[in-house]
């Protein structure tokens, strides 16, 4: 008998069941921690700006309050989160949520960027309100949504295309470029055209039909600069204008704004300088 009681408390089925037992009692306890810990509310309030055309009513700043331990990291994620959950009213421009394509461009606490880009202040528990407009001196269509007609009109000005006097190579062969002059390039081609900068310049917001703006100038300065465009002194001339270069002031607020961390303001100055060889 008592060796039969020692192969029993030896016995591998019953050591398994004590371990068993141990993981449960332990998961138990983590899992009523943890939704004690959830039941501790992180609300964060956001301040949008709200008008729509079709209401007499004037533009305003409405508050929404939302849990921040339930929504993801990004002002994007929490725009969303009201849309689906709280006021399917809200209207705003979002596509790729990865700082692709430039249609959540939007004033965030008084500074331009993508929404999808911006974290969250959370201000250590979630206190303070976070403002949210749109970009500044453009026309609203509604809410968060403005009216890009106009940057893209300059943006289109500057013929941003490659242009070429010399007939097309035959057999549809590439026109090469080296490794240093495609180097030239950095810097300007990674622009996403969500108008960050242009729309953060103050000579932008006093001439916004005469004056190109930053972002226009930089795609004009990637054509002047591409070894394989045979347009350079047409490109040159074709904005060397007291209103279209020569507003700029080398304010930098563009190349605070960017959310890419392009330099347009560099690149007018490049501008300038050619000009001066003209």
């Amino acid at each position: 008998m008592a060796a039969a009681r020692i192969l029993l408390r030896r016995s591998p089925a019953a050591a398994a069941s004590r371990i068993s037992s141990r993981l449960i009692l332990n998961q138990t306890h983590s899992s009523s921690a943890s939704s004690e810990k959830k039941k501790e509310s992180k609300t964060k309030t956001f301040s949008i700006y709200r008008w729509n055309p079709d209401s007499p009513s004037k533009p305003e700043l409405r508050n929404y309050e939302i849990d921040l331990n339930d929504c993801g990291p990004m002002v994007l994620d929490a725009l969303i989160k009201i849309k689906n959950e709280v006021d399917p009213t809200l209207t705003f421009r979002r596509s790729c949520r990865e700082g692709i394509c430039g249609s959540c461009a939007m004033n965030i606490d008084g500074d331009n960027g993508l929404a999808c880009l911006t974290k969250i202040k959370s201000d250590g528990g979630g206190a303070g309100a976070s403002t949210i407009a749109p970009l500044p001196h453009m026309y609203v269509v509604k809410d968060l949504v403005v009216d890009m007609t106009n940057f893209y009109n300059q943006y289109k000005s500057v013929e941003p295309w490659l242009k070429r006097k010399d007939a097309k190579p035959e057999g549809g062969k590439e026109v090469l470029q080296s490794k240093k002059d495609r180097a030239k390039l950095d810097g300007m081609y990674e622009c996403i055209l969500c108008a960050c900068c242009s729309t953060s310049c103050p000579s932008y917001w006093w001439n916004p039909e005469t004056y190109l703006g930053p972002a226009a100038l930089l795609h004009a300065n990637r054509w002047i600069q591409d070894s394989r465009d045979q347009y350079t002194k047409e490109r040159l001339e074709a904005i060397n204008d007291e209103f279209k270069l020569y507003r700029c002031h080398t304010i930098m607020n563009c190349a605070h704004a960017c959310p890419k961390g392009l330099n347009p303001a560099k690149q007018i100055e490049s501008i300038k300088k050619l000009q001066l060889k003209q």
